[in-house]
């Protein structure tokens, strides 16, 4: 089975665009009610303004809808074309793995490494909690994070290919756990959680945000794996008709 670049940017795309959707369902199902709390308690919290302010560029009916869906979408499409450039570069690489399973592997690596990773080290807040003063400071740690993780993502991935079978993945797993561990450890932390704010809400809110990413990242993987599998399907079948009429 042979892909053009072209092929595996369009199925990125797809498979984006099915992550995308899928992240604002679920985003919008499980992610609103915590950021709706949230933004109660910022506007209860003593010292807040009542007083009646211009209206917002965009409503918050705007936000949680047409807003978040653009928004989801958007990020998804972005990310499945990254995607399909990771799986073009990555495959034969991370070892001997059919297409369908190098797809889903990689959407794991990534998840990890992009998500997963940085979520542990800087997890994200809601409305009410965090000093405004500090959301640059918070932003370039958290994508400085996410870089390292990357970075020793891939070469663990290389490490893997040094040692055979199982013994390659652990060590590589184990070195990737590691060397992150010791970079989240030694970058700056920030514990901005205003005395009183309910856990619940806070831990309902990352939660979700975690899963959004999840569930984006999953889509992508097993969309991306599939349209490979019907590709295949699709070239042992034409060579069988072939083989069949050259008989």
């Amino acid at each position: 089975m042979t892909l053009t670049m072209r092929t595996l940017l369009v199925w990125g795309l797809l498979a984006g665009l099915l992550g995308g959707i899928l992240a604002f369902t679920f985003a919008a199902t499980v992610g609103e009610p915590p950021v709706e709390a949230s933004i109660a308690i910022e506007e209860q919290a003593p010292g807040h303004d009542h007083e009646p302010a211009e209206p917002a560029p965009v409503s918050r009916g705007v936000q949680r809808t047409a807003g978040l869906a653009i928004a989801t979408v958007a990020f998804g499409l972005a990310l499945g074309g990254l995607f399909a450039l990771a799986f073009a570069f990555g495959y034969g690489r991370i070892g001997r793995l059919t297409p369908q399973v190098t797809a889903l592997v990689l959407a794991g690596i990534g998840f990890i490494a992009v998500q997963l990773a940085p979520f542990l080290v800087y997890p994200p807040n809601p409305p009410a909690v965090g000093q405004p003063n500090t959301i640059g400071d918070r932003t370039a740690l958290y994508f400085t994070m996410m870089a390292i993780s990357v970075a020793i993502a891939v070469a663990a991935c290389y490490a893997r290919r040094l040692i055979a079978g199982w013994r390659g993945v652990v060590a590589a797993a184990t070195g990737y756990v590691v060397l992150v561990s010791a970079a989240g450890v030694l970058l700056p932390g920030f514990d901005e959680v205003p005395p009183g704010f309910p856990a619940q809400v806070l831990w309902e809110f990352r939660l979700a945000s975690l899963g959004t990413q999840a569930v984006l990242w999953a889509a992508i993987g097993i969309g991306f794996a599939f349209l490979l599998d019907r590709a295949e399907h699709r070239a042992t079948n034409r060579a069988t008709a072939d083989g069949l009429a050259a008989g």
